[in-house]
């Protein structure tokens, strides 16, 4: 969904401009969910957030860096001025995403690097949900920058810098159809 939101309108406006016979077939799923779909064959193309792993099954074209920050309420005790550690978060409940998703699991990654154990109040797989839940003060998050707003304030953990990819995947060893490249080469104009 975020990435429909916040990443797909001008690729697509170009994209029915330039190719207005095509039907396209839009779903907004996860992006695991996604992946999988695409590896049974039930979609052809998926706009999502890359597998933080390679696939073997799966060809990932990278196409936008995804830049994640942790945020908290304006008026949360680590809004305060100054840099916090991933040990300082653990203090504070979470409202993260799904524990099943690719961007839960690059946080649990630099956590387990740490060794730092969380307390997660909340967890849903809608980030627009989320950058809500903070604002009003449920707990912390770590969310893509292209949610800052107003109400959210970016808590500097000392030695961390995560982001996730974003991007098309499609099968490996299968050619891809005109439209499906076209869709690709629309996103990547926008990179």
């Amino acid at each position: 969904h975020h990435i429909g939101l916040h990443r797909l309108p001008v690729p697509l406006k170009h994209y029915t401009r330039d190719f207005p016979e095509v039907q396209l077939d839009i779903r907004f799923m996860d992006s695991e969910a996604a992946c999988r779909a695409v590896e049974t064959g039930e979609l052809e193309l998926a706009i999502v957030t890359l597998p933080p792993a390679e696939s073997q099954r799966l060809e990932l074209q990278p196409l936008w860096d995804g830049r994640l920050v942790f945020v908290v309420s304006r008026d949360h005790p680590l809004a305060a001025p100054g840099r916090a550690g991933l040990s300082d978060l653990a203090g504070y409940p979470a409202v993260l995403p799904g524990p099943t998703t690719y961007t839960r699991a690059i946080l649990e990654a630099e956590l387990l690097a740490q060794g730092v154990v969380l307390d997660v109040a909340m967890a849903t797989n809608y980030l627009e949900t989320l950058r809500m839940l903070v604002a009003t003060g449920l707990g912390w998050s770590l969310l893509p920058a292209t949610l800052l707003n107003d109400e959210l304030k970016v808590v500097q953990i000392a030695g961390v810098a995560l982001s996730r990819r974003l991007g098309a995947v499609t099968r490996k060893g299968r050619d891809v159809s005109n439209a499906a490249r076209e869709m690709i080469i629309a996103c990547n104009g926008e990179a």
